[in-house]
C-alpha cells in the first residue's frame, strides 16, 4: 500500500497560515516556519545556531535576526495562538491553569536572571522565571502565555532594564499573581473559553489574586498553605463592647479565625478516586467544608491582636496523599458541588506540569541563548505555537482512531463486542503525537 500521509512539514505550513498572514513581511513568513520546524524536528539543541545548521545552513543571520532583532510585533501572533488554542480545547468544561516554570541560567546578563527558587532543581538557583497560562480540556493542554517575572534586583536598576530591552510598561515591579491577572485579562478579552481557573499555593496564598479572580466573575480552585487562616461559615460580625473609653466604630467577628489544617482536623475524610492513571485509578483521602476566607480588611480583635475580617464563603478542601503528604485548597465553587467533583477539579492542575516538561524536553523552551526581553519572549512564543501544532495533530489522530473504531464496531456482527475498543479520553491522553514518534525514529536511524 502506498503511504499517502502528508509530511508533517507540509501540514505545519498549512496549519501556520493564519499566523503567517498576521506576520506580513515575506522574509518573516519564511523564517517563522523554519524556526518552528527547528523546534519540532530532531536534534538535542534547539537554540538558533544548531537549528540553522540542521535546516538552513548559511541562514543563521536571518534566523537570528527574526527571533532576536527583527522589528515586528508579537501581539498579533499571540492573539492568533489564543484563537487556535480555543478552537482546539476551549469550552465551558476547559480549565485555565496558572503556574510558573523556571529556567536555570549562568551569568547575570540574561534578562530577569536572579537567584530564585527553581522548582526543576528543588532549590534556589540562578534562573529565569516565566509565569504560564495553560488552557486544558480532557487532559489535553495547550500553553497560551509565558511572561517573564522580573525580580526586584532588576526593577530597581533602570540601566540594566534598558540594556536588556525590557519594555517601559514592564519595568515596574509586579508580583507573579499580578502578572497572571494581567494575562488572564488578555485571554478573556480575546474571548477564550474556560470554566475554571486553577493555581498552586504560590498564587492561592495571595488574597488579592483570589479576589481578582472573583471580581472578574471567574470560578477558581487554588492551593493554600496549611496555616492559611479561615473562619467557620457561621461566623458573624458583632459590635464589641468597650470596657472604657469611646464606643468602638468597627465590627469584629464573634469567632476567631483558624489555620486551614486545624479547621479540617475533625472533618469527615473519604477516599476519592478522580481518574485513571498509567498504573490504575488515582485516589487519595479528601475532606471539604464550607468556610469564610480570612482576607477582609485587618482589624484589631480585643486583646488578640490584628486579624483579617471574614471574606467570601468558599470551600476549604484537604487532601491526604498515600505518600503521607498533606495539601490544602480553597475554591469558590457552588455549595452543592460534591466531593469527587471538587477533587477532580483541583487535580486537573497537574496537566500544566506535563506541558512545561514537554516544552523544555521536546521543544527547547529553555535552550534560548540570547539575553534580551524580546528574544526570550519570541522564542517562548514559537515554542507555544509549535506545541499547539503538536496538540492539533494529537487530537486529529485521536479523532481518526475514534472514527475507525466506530466503523469497525458497525461492521461487527450483532452481539459481538470489539476486543480492543478505547474511549476518546484514553486515546487522547495516551497517544504520543505522530510527529514525536517520527522524530524518535529519525534519531534512532
Amino acid at each position: 500500500m502506498v503511504d499517502t500521509t502528508p509530511k508533517w512539514e507540509d501540514e505545519l505550513g498549512r496549519w501556520l497560515k493564519p499566523f503567517l498572514d498576521r506576520l506580513g513581511h515575506k522574509a518573516r513568513r519564511r523564517m517563522c516556519p523554519l524556526y518552528i520546524s527547528g523546534l519540532i524536528g530532531p536534534g538535542d539543541r534547539k537554540s538558533v545556531q544548531p537549528m540553522a545548521a540542521r535546516l538552513a545552513p548559511g541562514e543563521y543571520d536571518q534566523l537570528h535576526h527574526f527571533i532576536a532583532d527583527g522589528v515586528w510585533d508579537a501581539a498579533p501572533l499571540e492573539a492568533e495562538l489564543l484563537v487556535q488554542a480555543d478552537r482546539l480545547v476551549g469550552g465551558k468544561d476547559a480549565v485555565l491553569v496558572i503556574d510558573d516554570t523556571t529556567m536555570p541560567k549562568k551569568g547575570d546578563r540574561s534578562v530577569g536572571v536572579a537567584p530564585q527558587y527553581a522548582s526543576s532543581l528543588g532549590k534556589t538557583a540562578n534562573c529565569q522565571t516565566l509565569v504560564s497560562l495553560t488552557l486544558a480540556r480532557e487532559e489535553v493542554p495547550v500553553m497560551v502565555a509565558l511572561r517573564l517575572f522580573v525580580p526586584e534586583i532588576w526593577t530597581s536598576n533602570p540601566v540594566r532594564l534598558k540594556r536588556a530591552g525590557v519594555p517601559v510598561e514592564h519595568r515596574a515591579a509586579r508580583t507573579k499573581p499580578e502578572i497572571a491577572l494581567a494575562e488572564i485579562d488578555r485571554v478573556m478579552a480575546a474571548g477564550m473559553r474556560f470554566g475554571c481557573v486553577l493555581a498552586d499555593a504560590g498564587y492561592g496564598l495571595s488574597a488579592p489574586f483570589r479576589q481578582g479572580l472573583t471580581t472578574r466573575g471567574l470560578a477558581w480552585a487554588v492551593g493554600i498553605p496549611r496555616h492559611q487562616k479561615v473562619y467557620p461559615v457561621e461566623v458573624k460580625l458583632i459590635w464589641p463592647v468597650a470596657s472604657r473609653g469611646r464606643p468602638r466604630k468597627r465590627h469584629i467577628p464573634d469567632i476567631l479565625s483558624r489555620a486551614a489544617e486545624d479547621m479540617l482536623a475533625n472533618a469527615k475524610w473519604q477516599n476519592v478516586s478522580w481518574r485513571n492513571g498509567t498504573k490504575g485509578r488515582l485516589e487519595a483521602r479528601f475532606a471539604a467544608i464550607r468556610v469564610r476566607t480570612a482576607d477582609g480588611p485587618p482589624q484589631r480583635i480585643k486583646d488578640m491582636g490584628q486579624q483579617h475580617l471574614p471574606g467570601d464563603e468558599a470551600w476549604l478542601i484537604g487532601e491526604h496523599r498515600t505518600s503521607g503528604e498533606k495539601k490544602y485548597y480553597l475554591a469558590n465553587m457552588p455549595a452543592e458541588m460534591n466531593l469527587r467533583t471538587l477533587a477532580a477539579t483541583i487535580k486537573a492542575r497537574w496537566i500544566c506540569e506535563q506541558a512545561h516538561q514537554q516544552l523544555k524536553e521536546e521543544l527547547g523552551l529553555d535552550h534560548f541563548e540570547g539575553r534580551s526581553w524580546q528574544g526570550l519572549h519570541r522564542h517562548a512564543l514559537m515554542t507555544m505555537i509549535a506545541y499547539a501544532f503538536l496538540q492539533h495533530r494529537r487530537l486529529a489522530q485521536a479523532g481518526r482512531k475514534k472514527k475507525n473504531q466506530r466503523s469497525t464496531a458497525s461492521a461487527e456482527p450483532a452481539g459481538r463486542t470489539p476486543s480492543h475498543r478505547r474511549s476518546h479520553r484514553s486515546t487522547t491522553t495516551s497517544a504520543m503525537p505522530a510527529l514525536q514518534k517520527t522524530n524518535r525514529r529519525k534519531a534512532a536511524a
